[in-house]
């Protein structure tokens, strides 16, 4: 048994937690709805054009965090970084912009899901 998370991981991971607010179940389900539009086998054989770092966030989500490792950790920056400078550079009227919203959402992070209270 593993008896030392690797220390990029256990700092990435409440940063992670805290922009990622979809379930690995909601994601993976998000993910296949996403991949079936128009783009979905942009080649001859192919298969469906699933989001490489969505299916990586979803295998993340499903990890415990003692299982972690250093290409997670590598994972849950690259998911942070990515949504806190979507979220910086916000389009006017995002809530009505669905590219910008379905970009955040394939890595895990619905923006118009509300926050949970902290009662």
């Amino acid at each position: 048994m593993k008896d030392r998370i690797p220390a990029d991981a256990d700092l990435a991971w409440e940063d992670f937690h805290r922009v990622v607010n979809m379930t690995s179940d909601e994601l993976r389900t998000w993910l296949l709805t996403d991949a079936s539009g128009e783009e979905a086998f942009p080649e001859p054989g192919s298969g469906p054009g699933v989001s490489e770092l969505g299916a990586r966030v979803v295998d993340v989500l499903r990890k415990r965090k003692v299982d972690l490792t250093d290409r997670d950790a590598e994972v849950m920056r690259q998911v942070v970084d990515y949504v806190e400078d979507r979220l910086e550079n916000r389009p006017p009227n995002a809530e009505r912009d669905d590219e910008w919203r379905h970009a955040l959402m394939t890595v895990g992070h619905d923006p118009l899901r509300p926050e949970p209270s902290s009662a």
